[in-house]
């Protein structure tokens, strides 16, 4: 699998080349982000690591670049810790986010988590909520507009986390099956990341996220897709 490694410290670039390469991936590396945007244009790399704070063009402006061509999986590595961040990122189309230091048995198991194939696509439905339509089989969201069709654009990520709920539609999921699905069994406990991908989702298909209709956090267990659920009042 080639991986892409976009970072400005060179150090880090160096020996993440020499870990990552001696478990057989293909490491491709740039030192900013305007580097990084070419070799994935020439390279095709199958999953990115992007740095946020890169010259020329910020990790940011990178992702937001490579998401107008590429849904592979993109996993931020970066020394930034706040929410914030987090979000911006996610916002931008990040899949996944590391934060400096990080072990390399953490880093492996998100490499593995983001390239890991969703199971049981046969028996992916089509459903409709309000004016949005989910089709899982064809990883396309669609709302009716007044000037047409609009597309609603996720990312790999988000799509596995919505796949698993619509597929379970009506029944509580609990937060260590979405975990241990999307992530594995290493991150049962990370709740608050869950939590993060839940609210990029109502940001994206529920008509009023501050009080969603269709995505509905069931406290202290898990959540609950509900396609059929009507207004209240």
């Amino acid at each position: 699998m080639k991986i892409l490694i976009a970072d400005d410290d060179p150090q880090i670039l160096r020996a993440l080349r020499i870990t990552l390469g001696a478990r057989g991936y293909e490491i491709i590396t740039a030192a900013d982000g305007t580097e990084a945007v070419n070799a994935a244009i020439v390279h095709r790399p199958d999953l990115f690591m992007i740095d946020l704070g890169m010259p020329e063009l910020d990790g940011i402006q990178v992702i937001q670049g490579l998401r107008g061509w590429t849904q592979a999986p993109i996993l931020v590595v970066s020394g930034r810790t706040g929410a914030a961040d987090k979000v911006d990122a996610l916002d931008a189309g990040a899949d996944d986010y590391v934060t400096k230091p990080f072990s390399i048995d953490e880093l492996l198991a998100r490499i593995r988590a983001l390239t890991r194939r969703v199971p049981n696509q046969e028996t992916a439905p089509v459903t409709q909520i309000a004016d949005i339509t989910i089709d899982l089989a064809a990883k396309s969201i669609t709302k009716d507009a007044p000037g047409g069709i609009e597309l609603i654009r996720l990312t790999p990520t988000e799509w596995q986390v919505l796949e698993v709920l619509v597929k379970n539609a009506g029944r509580l999921v609990s937060r260590q099956s979405l975990l241990t699905e999307i992530w594995g069994s290493e991150h049962v406990t990370d709740t608050g990341y869950l939590r993060l991908y839940i609210a990029q989702l109502r940001k994206k298909i529920e008509p009023d996220p501050a009080r969603p209709r269709y995505l509905l956090t069931e406290s202290g267990m898990g959540y609950r897709f509900l396609p059929d659920r009507e207004m209240a009042g």
